[in-house]
C-alpha cells in the first residue's frame, strides 16, 4: 500500500467524469488499498479515485473510524429530508462551507467481489455519500456552497479548550 498525492482544486482531473470499474484487477484492489491509505493518512472521511488522479467510479468512506466503506460504481437512487452544514473536501485544504444536501440517501453499487449492495445512510454519511458520488461525475462542493468559502481552523493540540 502506498499514500498518493491528492490532487487540489484547479486539477483538471477533478472535472473529468469517471468511467465505470469492470472488473477488480490487481491494478485497481493497489488502488483501493492505497485509498484507504491516502484517506485515513489525510485525515478525511471520503476520498474518490479522481481526487488521487485516476478516472474510476471507485469511492472510500469511513465516517466513524472504525466501519471503512468501499463503494464502486456507486449510484445514488433514493433521498429524502435535508441537512445543512459546513463542508469541506481533501482536494481543498484548509476551506469550507455551507453546504445543502439529502438527510438520508440510499446508494446502490458494488463491492470489493462486484456484487451488488444496497447501503443507506443519514446526517454525515448521507453527505459523504452525495460528496464523493459527485467528485465521480467531475463535480465539487464548490458548486453547492451557500455564501463564501471560509478558512478552516486548524487544530491546536495545545489548545485546552475544544468547544
Amino acid at each position: 500500500m502506498a499514500i498518493r498525492t491528492i490532487r487540489e482544486f484547479g486539477d483538471p482531473v477533478l472535472n473529468k467524469v469517471s468511467k465505470e470499474v469492470k472488473e477488480i484487477t490487481p491494478r485497481i484492489q493497489d488502488l483501493i488499498d492505497d485509498m484507504f491509505e491516502t484517506m485515513y493518512d489525510a485525515c478525511g472521511v471520503g476520498l474518490a479515485a479522481p481526487q488521487v488522479g485516476i478516472l474510476k467510479r471507485i469511492v472510500v468512506i469511513d465516517t466513524t473510524g472504525e466501519d471503512p466503506i468501499l463503494l464502486i460504481n456507486p449510484r445514488i437512487v433514493e433521498t429524502s429530508g435535508e441537512q445543512t452544514g459546513n463542508e469541506g473536501c481533501l482536494s481543498l485544504p484548509g476551506k469550507s462551507g455551507v453546504v445543502t444536501r439529502p438527510n438520508y440517501v440510499k446508494v446502490v453499487a458494488q463491492n470489493e467481489n462486484m456484487e451488488t449492495i444496497e447501503l443507506e445512510g443519514t446526517e454525515l454519511l448521507a453527505r459523504a455519500f452525495c460528496h464523493e458520488i459527485e467528485h465521480l461525475d467531475g463535480h465539487l462542493y464548490t458548486e453547492k456552497v451557500e455564501g463564501e468559502l471560509v478558512d478552516t481552523l486548524p487544530f491546536d493540540e495545545d489548545e485546552e479548550d475544544y468547544e
